[in-house]
């Protein structure tokens, strides 16, 4: 730690990874600074906490008072205190920081993957209070086994059940699954069909037996429960389906049935209320419906899969005017992130339960249902799916609906029937081109979260097949679509937009600009032709080097006048 650094993070202030403790009115005592670090090990994420002795609660540096004798503070004394007051020990790195002549203590927190508590047993957490700042609070028992479950160490879906018996499973369940697996058209593990129902769950794990069943998972209950005794054994456990218009709730239902019943009840309720408009490409019609059944499927059985079984609160499906939206209590599981979404490894919250559904042939078995939900909802001619109003306790899946972009649609099938289908990359940076025009290779590595060598060799390729057009070169160098593309999608005059004014177009327009108003900066040129900060200097510059303009002033307050007259106007 630098005293850079360290100002840098008190300039910021406290966070959940950063807690401040003054001993400006009385020194902190040694069970105060353990129960910090602990409160720091057990947040959530992935990045270092940091405990800062000396600077109270507002951000001033007081500084921390000695710990030991003669004065002073042994870090090292420091760091066998905490490891020793640790269940399980904690390492941390313990430094004494001098800022503005005043010594501060800073001990680094690592996150623990299992909780941490004192020698007596007390376990806190750094979360969000009440009062909307963070702060130390008691480490419940089910939250543990949710942060387990967000870390992979913990299968919730895989516990025992106290006094849940076999009796407590549902025959038509059973015979639920197996028509599933038959209807999956090969994406499920055809061999569970033909097994009789106690093997289904013994493959599956969703009971604990040896030759006899001994124990019902939650596994069990969630798949083939009989619905009394999800209620009995499983009250977190509950899905909402419900159809709003404006502040009007048109429908409003909730249900507490097996996971495979809810999602063909709610599939069935999307087929009856989604509708389909008909495109005709070539000799073959199209159809588009408001939403991909698909993407539904994915979304659904992701917020099932991934919700947090411990916690109270439905999973609800809503359908608005212009949307639907998916959500599911629990966060992203750790080192799932809005920016890493499409290419982070699967890491479901249940394995066990995303297992089962992979073999019942409801999700992709590939695990990349993500891919799924992204690509149906771009080829179908709708903007892209949105995670952005999620939150640390929820995940919301957002699916626009609205009228299609059909032009888009059409230029998506006629390439696929030429033989070169878009993949998801594709759709996603042509739907970025279609929102904002231009597209640098920066900003495109960013929309399909891969390195920027990636996002330059699908961005060649679209323009070596004629999709796109690239201006500039280097760093400047950006994409839009071209003419060919822009007149498929019915916006020929779009390309001219975007295209910008030839080098004498745009001078002449300057020109013009200063014979009206006797003078003309770069921002305003930038302006007026359309074009960025870096090409209006450019464009100035050349006409200073005609002799047609003259610069005056420097820097922000430069301007460019008629090289041919004085600045108040006369010859």
């Amino acid at each position: 730690m630098i005293p850079e650094l360290l100002r840098e993070i008190v300039a910021k202030g406290e966070s959940l990874n950063v807690e401040f403790k003054g001993e400006e009115k009385a020194a902190l005592s040694d069970s105060a600074l353990v129960e910090a670090v602990i409160c720091l090990a057990n947040r959530s994420g992935v990045e270092p906490g940091w405990l800062l002795v000396g600077v109270e609660d507002d951000g001033r540096i007081t500084g921390s008072r000695p710990r030991h004798s003669g004065e002073k503070t042994d870090t090292y004394r420091v760091s066998a205190l905490i490891a020793n007051r640790t269940r399980p020990s904690l390492a941390c790195r313990v430094e004494i920081v001098e800022m503005d002549g005043l010594s501060v203590l800073v001990v680094e927190v690592p996150t623990s993957r299992t909780p941490v508590s004192t020698p007596e047993g007390k376990y806190q957490r750094r979360a969000i209070g009440g009062k909307g700042k963070p702060e130390c609070m008691p480490y419940l028992f089910p939250e543990m086994l949710a942060r387990q479950a967000d870390r992979g160490i913990q299968d919730y879906s895989a516990l025992v059940v106290p006094d849940a018996r076999w009796e407590d499973l549902d025959p038509l369940e059973f015979e639920r699954f197996r028509r599933m697996i038959r209807e999956s058209r090969g994406r499920s593990d055809a061999a569970l069909a033909e097994l009789p129902d106690q093997e289904i769950a013994k493959a599956l794990g969703a009971v604990e037996a040896n030759h006899e069943v001994s124990a019902v998972r939650v596994l069990g209950l969630l798949l083939f429960g009989r619905e009394d005794a999800i209620h009995r054994y499983l009250p977190t456990h509950e899905v909402a389906f419900q159809v709003l218009s404006d502040t009007r709730v048109v429908v409003n239902e909730f249900f507490r049935w097996p996971l495979l019943r809810i999602m063909e009840e709610l599939l069935s309720r999307l087929q009856a209320r989604n509708q389909e408009e008909e495109l005709m490409v070539n000799i073959f019609r199209i159809g588009i419906p408001d939403y991909s059944e698909q993407a539904f499927r994915e979304g659904l059985a992701n917020a099932l899969i991934h919700r947090d079984y411990s916690r109270l609160g439905a999973v609800h499906v809503q359908w608005h005017e212009d949307r639907i939206e998916i959500s599911n209590p629990g966060g992203f599981p750790e080192g799932v992130r809005l920016d890493n979404l499409l290419v982070t490894p699967p890491r479901p919250r249940n394995p066990s339960l995303a297992d089962a559904f992979k073999r019942a042939g409801i999700v992709e078995r590939t695990a990349r249902g993500i891919d799924t939900i992204f690509f149906e909802q771009l080829r179908n001619g709708r903007p892209a799916p949105s995670y952005e109003r999620s939150s640390e306790t929820d995940v919301i899946l957002v699916l626009p609906g609205g009228k299609a972009n059909r032009n888009f649609v059409r230029l998506v099938v006629e390439e696929n029937q030429a033989g070169r289908p878009f993949r998801l990359d594709d759709l996603l940076l042509l739907n970025q081109l279609w929102l904002e025009r231009h597209l640098a290779v920066s900003q495109a590595a960013l929309v399909i979260q891969k390195p920027i060598a990636e996002a330059r060799s699908i961005l060649e390729r679209l323009t070596e097949s004629g999709i796109v057009d690239a201006r500039g070169e280097g760093k400047n160098r950006s994409y839009q679509f071209s003419a060919h593309t822009y007149k498929r999608l019915g916006q020929e005059a779009a390309y001219v937009r975007q295209r910008g004014f030839e080098p004498v177009q745009a001078e002449q327009m300057a020109l013009q600009y200063v014979k009206a108003y006797g003078k003309i900066t770069r921002k305003q040129a930038a302006e007026l032709c359309k074009i960025s900060s870096t090409q209006s200097r450019d464009l100035l510059g050349r006409l200073v080097k005609k002799g047609i303009l003259e610069m005056h002033g420097s820097k922000k307050g430069a301007y460019y006048a008629d090289a041919s007259k004085n600045i108040d106007g006369s010859k």
